[in-house]
């Protein structure tokens, strides 16, 4: 773990950097897990997931995922996450989408009036690039808006909704990318819409992560997916503590 724009940013330049070279070869330290160790691939029958998992194999954490069909998106707005609220610092003046662009920057921006950003350079994991102003970046959620309604938030509270759509207190349950990988994602689960290859692994497990973070259900293209994923993902670790 959206799309308005820092209005107050003076637009910069994306750029590219090959793969190959020394800077887009290290990318933002949220995405620089290593996984502890290998665990198997194929996805066993499902247990009941624990209320916390540390280093879990993919695979065995995908188990924990209750399957289910998608519930009706009837009565679905964005506006039933209120999001972006104060954040974790009401006095910072930066509400929660702006603390997640400042806590994922590589290199740190100049913080102005009404936390207006300027500079700064931050590594779009979802499509490998790294982006230079504040103004082209996103916040996503993880597991979408949309997604998580028909995997179970319909069920929710207005207040349970809200620290979904503000959740900073996982790694990745918010996370900031390129606008363009972001709009190309949009609502969409790993189904219908993967990273580029060399992010497809830990998108997985952030993706598994925040489900048994929440209790979300996945449906059964979704699990296959994610499956099909485990199998050469076979050292890709899930850490998550359930939210009561």
């Amino acid at each position: 773990m959206i799309k308005n724009l820092l209005g107050a940013v003076p637009a910069l330049a994306l750029s590219v950097l090959p793969l190959a070279g020394p800077a887009a070869a290290t990318p933002s330290p949220v995405h620089a897990r290593v996984p502890a160790a290998a665990g198997p691939t194929a996805v066993a029958a499902r247990e009941v997931a624990p209320p916390a998992g540390t280093d879990v194999p993919l695979a065995v954490a995908l188990a924990w995922v209750e399957v289910a069909p998608e519930g009706p998106r009837a009565g679905y707005s964005r506006e039933q996450f209120k999001h972006w609220n104060k954040g974790l610092d009401p006095a910072d003046g930066c509400d929660t989408r702006r603390e997640v662009i400042l806590s994922e920057a590589v290199d740190a921006p100049e913080v102005g009036p009404r936390c207006a950003l300027t500079g700064g350079r931050w590594w779009s994991s979802y499509d490998q690039v790294w982006i230079t102003s504040a103004s082209s970046l996103d916040v996503d959620h993880m597991v979408p808006l949309a997604e998580a309604w028909d995997s179970g938030a319909a069920a929710w509270t207005a207040a349970r909704r809200e620290a979904y759509a503000n959740d900073q207190a996982a790694p990745n349950s918010l996370i900031a990318v390129s606008g363009s990988s972001n709009r190309s994602k949009a609502d969409k689960d790993p189904a219908a819409w993967l990273p580029v290859p060399a992010d497809q692994c830990v998108y997985a497990a952030d993706w598994v992560a925040d489900k048994l973070r929440w209790q979300l259900t996945a449906d059964a293209a979704e699990r296959d997916a994610l499956a099909s994923l485990s199998e050469g993902c076979p050292t890709t670790a899930v850490t998550y503590e359930r939210v009561p």
